[in-house]
């Protein structure tokens, strides 16, 4: 008969030897990084502060423990505002650099081109700052497919009822303003909002007298500026992002005597005042933060941090990427896994209050899934640069000053 005494104490040793190896990887993995993947316009005015706001975000949850004891570890590609290489980043990320969501772009013709990809390859993507509404739209027409894009900044459709809501209390109420001349740049993202604006203005009782768009390859606006004077607009209301210094100092160089108020991407980063040599003076911008009030209790000291570390106060997305980076960690920690799919459905449940407000995403039913929802809790803000500083000026509850102009601007009699 067979003595299987020994084989038996092997197979022992083997299964202990297996469960002990089984628990060390699994130890492993557990103080694996969380890796978070951040493809943005390092370089640009505006998105210099993406990379720079997820890395503080990071910083501060690694100082306070991390998620269970995992490091947040930020990894940043500089897609130099090219859709192809955002891909070539995009692809990087997940095949090789292995990382668990990505945070991308302020630029809607890039965002629309890593869309698929997200789809593809079922990564978790969210943007800090692109606004075309074909974003989140996609999510809605064919849900299972785009479900990995969420849309954590406003619409073009949001942005222009946020202009359109503060130009009835600051302009047509506060200054009795009448007409308006549209000044876009010709892009994916302001198709939408010029939509917006020309159905909002006018409800609001702003008529709007011309419609111009630019290629953001313009260099010399006064043929431009030279067409508003001549029409008399009471105000120009803008739409630009990947333009912003040229038109802004000539709109003071050839001291146009109508004001500008509505979206300038470039606008929101403190450093705009330098880069215009306070061209930018009496410019009125949307905001969803500021560094000048508290939009909620996190928004200044983040504002002060990021200042203190970069020497300067962030732009608009900025603030959106440092509230990514932390209510991505908090889905995370509440879907108890990186699973794509797990990751998802927590992302969705998003209730967050961070630096611009409360941020919720609206639901698969919505026109505009995925998107963040604008409204009391998250209604933006309107500022304007004063003496070489941000100020806001709308809402009235988070006003810190009242709209002045420099002395160029003419405002008729019945303003």
């Amino acid at each position: 008969m067979r003595d299987d005494r020994r084989g038996g104490r092997f197979l022992v040793q083997v299964g202990v030897f297996g469960a002990g190896l089984v628990l060390a990887l699994t130890a492993a993995r557990a103080e694996d990084p969380i890796r978070i993947g951040v493809i943005a316009e390092s370089q640009a005015i505006a998105g210099a502060s993406i990379p720079q706001a997820a890395q503080l975000a990071a910083d501060e949850i690694n100082a306070a423990g991390g998620l269970n004891g995992r490091k947040i570890e930020v990894i940043a590609y500089d897609n130099k505002s090219s859709s192809t290489d955002s891909v070539r980043a995009f692809q990087r990320a997940v095949t090789e650099d292995k990382v668990n969501a990505i945070i991308a772009s302020y630029i809607s013709e890039v965002v629309l081109a890593l869309e698929p990809w997200s789809a593809r390859l079922k990564m978790p993507m969210i943007t800090p700052g692109a606004a075309s509404n074909e974003i989140s739209k996609n999510v809605h027409s064919d849900y299972e497919h785009n479900k990995y894009t969420f849309h954590g900044y406003l619409t073009s459709a949001a942005l222009a009822q946020e202009v359109c809501d503060a130009a009835k209390e600051l302009l047509v109420d506060g200054r009795k303003m009448k007409t308006a001349i549209i000044m876009s740049e010709d892009a994916a993202w302001t198709k939408p909002l010029d939509v917006g604006y020309e159905e909002c203005l006018a409800k609001i009782g702003l008529k709007v007298i011309d419609h111009i768009r630019f290629s953001p390859d313009t260099t010399d606006f006064t043929p431009i500026f030279n067409k508003i004077e001549a029409a008399k607009p009471d105000v120009i209301i803008t739409g630009i992002s990947h333009v912003g210094v040229q038109p802004t100092v000539q709109w003071k160089t050839q001291q146009v005597p109508i004001p500008m108020m509505g979206i300038a991407s470039q606008a929101t980063n403190s450093t705009f005042w330098k880069d215009t040599n306070g061209a930018t003076e009496g410019v009125l911008y949307q905001a969803v933060s500021s560094p000048d009030v508290a939009v909620t209790a996190k928004t200044i000291p983040f504002a002060e941090n990021f200042k203190k570390r970069f020497g300067n106060y962030p732009s608009y997305c900025g603030y959106t990427a440092y509230d990514e980076v932390y209510y991505i960690v908090d889905a995370i920690k509440r879907a108890g896994s990186t699973d794509p799919d797990k990751l998802v459905a927590a992302l969705e449940t998003t209730d967050w209050i961070g630096t611009v407000g409360r941020v919720q995403f609206y639901g698969k039913d919505d026109p505009f899934t995925h998107s963040i929802k604008y409204g009391k809790d998250l209604s933006g803000l309107i500022l304007q640069w004063q003496g070489g500083k941000q100020v806001t000026v709308w809402p009235a509850g988070l006003a810190s000053s009242k709209i002045t102009f420099p002395s160029f601007i003419k405002l008729s009699s019945s303003n």
